[in-house]
């Protein structure tokens, strides 16, 4: 058996949970919130069959796709003494999945 934890935008979350739904995968569902962009995710757990960890992926693969975003950063002082915000590209979306082995299980 295995763990999947995974790491995704809050913004990917309802199409995801949907289809892991349809496709009989059970999760348990966290908010947590991005260190970087400070920005929410959510962080899911789902406990699997080893021979199902390829289709778990392959539903996150279709449903967690990577975008670019513009960002305005903290204002910066240009050289004539102005404030100038500076918007920087940065990449959102995506997941970050982390599969560990389960020594034991039990539903109480």
């Amino acid at each position: 058996m295995k763990l999947i934890i995974a790491i995704i935008h809050e913004k990917d979350q309802r199409y995801l949970q949907d289809a892991l739904l349809e496709n009989n995968f059970q999760f348990t569902n966290v908010s947590s919130t991005g260190g970087f962009l400070r920005e929410g995710n959510v962080t899911l757990m789902i406990g699997v069959d080893d021979e199902q960890v390829e289709d778990v992926m392959n539903i996150f693969r279709y449903n967690c796709s990577s975008r670019e975003q513009y960002l305005n950063m903290m204002p910066t002082l240009d050289p004539s003494g102005g404030v100038m915000p500076s918007p920087v590209k940065v990449v959102v979306g995506g997941a970050i999945l982390f599969v560990v082995d389960v020594e034991r299980f039990e539903k109480i």
